[in-house]
């Protein structure tokens, strides 16, 4: 037979390998020389058993497991009536275990040294594996990993994180007492002054200098959370007028040195010139150094910029915050250029763009901006849009930037600024865990009751893991991260202080995540939730995870609240653990990955406008975080589809973005879509349909991930996904 099938096997390091028959030859035959001669097999017998394992690993719908394997291997031993072979063969196993247990992490750190760890290559779309701060990141989070798995969480949430149940998010920096996402308080630390790497830097002279701090705030705050952090466009505006101040004097300074005209008007004039320059630079300033700023994690700070006009006061401070949107806006069109002097689409920072009274009419004093964010979402794929119309009756007439990528803080009555508002720069994330909503329904089996007695446990396992987040975050003291908990970016705490008021009355979120709404309904009902019938049973799901959200938070005054999760490796890791459990059941089980939240399935037809609209209700009942998007081509030579489109989102949705396409070719220079084509082997592959290319290293491919754009390529799970993907608009 055969010594070799196109079938690939998971190694426990992670490494995605072809199956070799001849292991479980090799394996048979080293327990049945352990035995007598009377009870052992004969040749014929061990080649039945291996061709039989070879057969089952060939028909699995997904890649199968080491453990798979020999738990195979064992029932083929017993069923050729092995008895003794099969006994020698779990001995064998059982010391294997024992010899891993000891140290569970040298596999692991070796194959992602090695560059052949395919889970953790493909984990991240915006890490690079291959290079050195990215790979001690990795060897950290094995560490972290390894120890949360072992010490510091419960077997039961072990077990059911392994297994796909829920997901206990970033175990990887658990060990460290590290929190999720940020909003950071940039005014404070621009007006009042912060502490850098033990530097005190006073409050900025100038726009430019503002722009310079900024970043390096960032890259700080990056350093010190695993999740995604955002600032806003309107704490810099208020430093155009002071470079206008400085930038005037030194006008007239140099027109009385020179005996030029000291006319208002030309000064003026020379002002705004050199003002607008210095903007300019400013905001380069922040795009290239964000861009290529690397922190301690081997990645670009996941950081998004929020632009919002009415966050100012009318007049000159909001004429200044829109000339810097402008500039940001018109940067971004043009892209950076990568090593090749090639203009591409950066992934960071993430833009959002509030679409208010004062932008969303042609007749609107902003008009003017919001058709240059038109433009920059057709070419660069951002802006996002915040309805600043539908987020005030959502958020109790509060209009806000997420945290990253889609997280949102609640509104808090408790949290309030000086002036009364309420307060949210300055607050955080916890962190997450996720349910996986596909398991619930199928271990069901269909039937209703049993699904909400299911649903209530797992939902209270979910409350178990959400608890050792916080608890592993009560005692943290101040020092451990100065940039966030001493110096403005979180609060301005002392040496020694703990941060644990901040865990509690409404600072900070902890998130319940979930996922696989859309497959849910159809085990449970037949029909997608865009079926009037499905839509009832999601939407009571919905319901009942805010219940508990709120049950919890009235009980423990933690400020839990639903999160729609934005799955990338997760997606593919609930969708093997499905088949693996439930084999593949049609509409359910049958892809590498499962929905993201609430989203109507990648695969349904359904046109941009009644997507958006069905979404926003779904929204509601996601108050932590949800994001909707709508597929569409090239929209650059149809600017005014655009608009029509942001229009919509303003009077219909809270949050939702336009995924279009950025890709580039090295080798002909092709700047249309870069194609996923299948390979005989039946992997996924990016193709450049003029050449031919599918060398990943020498193209360059920007596809919205989930919530963010990613560059860096994807595991098998998430490009199928992409590959799905049917058009809009």
């Amino acid at each position: 037979m055969s010594s070799r099938i196109k079938t690939k096997i998971i190694k426990r390091n992670g490494e995605e390998v072809a199956f070799d028959v001849n292991k479980i030859i090799n394996a048979v035959k080293k327990a049945n020389q352990e035995v007598s001669r009377i009870h052992r097999m004969n040749q014929y017998q061990i080649m039945a058993i291996a061709e039989k394992v070879a057969q089952q690993v060939k028909n699995s719908s997904h890649a199968v497991d080491v453990e798979d394997i020999q738990n195979m291997v064992e029932t083929g031993i017993m069923e050729m009536r092995g008895y003794e072979v099969a006994q020698k063969y779990v001995r064998y196993r059982y010391r294997r275990e024992l010899r891993r247990k000891s140290n569970t992490t040298d596999d692991g750190i070796l194959s992602l040294l090695e560059n052949i760890n395919e889970e953790v290559n493909q984990e991240n779309s915006n890490k690079n594996p291959v290079i050195n701060s990215t790979q001690r990141d990795y060897m950290a989070g094995e560490v972290s990993k390894d120890l949360t798995k072992r010490v510091l969480l419960p077997d039961e949430i072990m077990k059911a994180h392994e297994e796909g149940i829920i997901h206990f998010h970033d175990s990887d920096y658990f060990a460290q007492k590290e929190h999720n996402c940020d909003l950071i308080n940039l005014e404070d630390m621009l007006q009042n002054g912060t502490v850098i790497s033990e530097t005190m830097i006073e409050k900025p002279h100038s726009f430019f200098t503002a722009c310079n701090v900024t970043t390096q705030i960032v890259a700080q705050v990056a350093s010190n959370q695993y999740g995604g952090q955002s600032f806003t466009l309107a704490h810099l505006a208020p430093f155009v007028d002071v470079s206008r101040q400085k930038l005037r004097k030194n006008v007239v300074k140099e027109r009385k040195a020179c005996g030029e005209s000291m006319d208002d008007k030309i000064i003026d004039q020379i002002t705004e010139m050199r003002l607008r320059d210095e903007i300019e630079q400013g905001i380069q300033t922040i795009q290239y150094q964000l861009v290529t700023l690397m922190t301690c994690n081997g990645q670009a700070p996941f950081v998004t910029v929020f632009m919002y006009l009415d966050e100012v006061p009318e007049g000159r401070t909001r004429d200044d915050l829109a000339m810097v949107i402008e500039e940001v806006l018109k940067q971004r069109i043009q892209g950076v250029k990568n090593e090749k002097g090639v203009w591409i689409t950066p992934a960071f920072p993430k833009l959002i763009y509030a679409l208010d009274d004062d932008n969303i009419h042609s007749n609107s004093k902003y008009w003017y901006l919001t058709e240059l964010a038109a433009q920059c979402t057709a070419k660069r794929m951002v802006p996002d849009y915040i309805s600043a119309k539908v987020m005030r009756s959502l958020k109790q007439g509060e209009v806000y930037p997420c945290m990253g990528c889609r997280s949102f803080l609640t509104v808090e009555d408790a949290q309030r600024n000086p002036d009364g508002s309420h307060k949210f720069y300055g607050r955080f994330n916890q962190g997450v865990v996720t349910i996986n909503l596909v398991d619930v329904a199928c271990s069901s089996e269909g039937d209703m009751d049993a699904f909400w007695k299911i649903l209530e446990d797992r939902l209270e396992l979910c409350h178990r893991a959400l608890r050792c987040r916080h608890e592993r975050l009560l005692g943290t003291i101040s020092d451990v991260a100065p940039i966030l908990w001493q110096h403005g970016a979180l609060a301005r705490l002392k040496k020694g202080e703990k941060i644990d008021k901040l865990l509690y009355n409404g600072y900070s979120t902890i998130s319940l995540g979930y996922a696989g709404l859309y497959e849910m309904c159809v085990r449970m009902t037949g029909k997608t939730h865009t079926d009037p019938e499905g839509k009832k049973f999601a939407l009571s799901v919905m319901q009942k995870l805010n219940d508990k959200c709120n049950e919890w938070k009235a009980a423990e005054n933690i400020s839990y609240s639903v999160y729609g999760t934005p799955m990338e490796s997760t997606t593919y890791k609930f969708a093997k653990c499905l088949q693996k459990r439930f084999g593949i059941i049609p509409g359910v089980t049958d892809k590498n990955y499962i929905t993201n939240s609430y989203h109507v399935h990648v695969t349904e037809k359904i046109d941009a406008f009644s997507k958006l609209a069905f979404e926003s209700e779904f929204q509601k009942l996601s108050p932590g975080g949800a994001i909707s998007y709508i597929e569409v081509p090239n929209m650059q030579n149809n600017i005014p589809a655009v608009l029509s489109v942001m229009q919509f989102i303003y009077e219909n949705i809270m949050y939702a973005e336009l995924n279009t396409k950025s890709d580039y070719c090295e080798i002909c220079g092709y700047d249309g879509e870069i194609q996923i084509v299948e390979e005989e082997s039946g992997k996924l592959i990016w193709k450049c349909p003029n050449c031919g290319n599918t060398d990943q290293d020498h193209m360059f491919v920007a596809r919205r991930t989930c919530g963010y754009i990613g560059t860096q390529f994807w595991n098998q799970g998430r490009t199928q996904e992409i590959k799905d993907r049917v058009l809009h608009l």
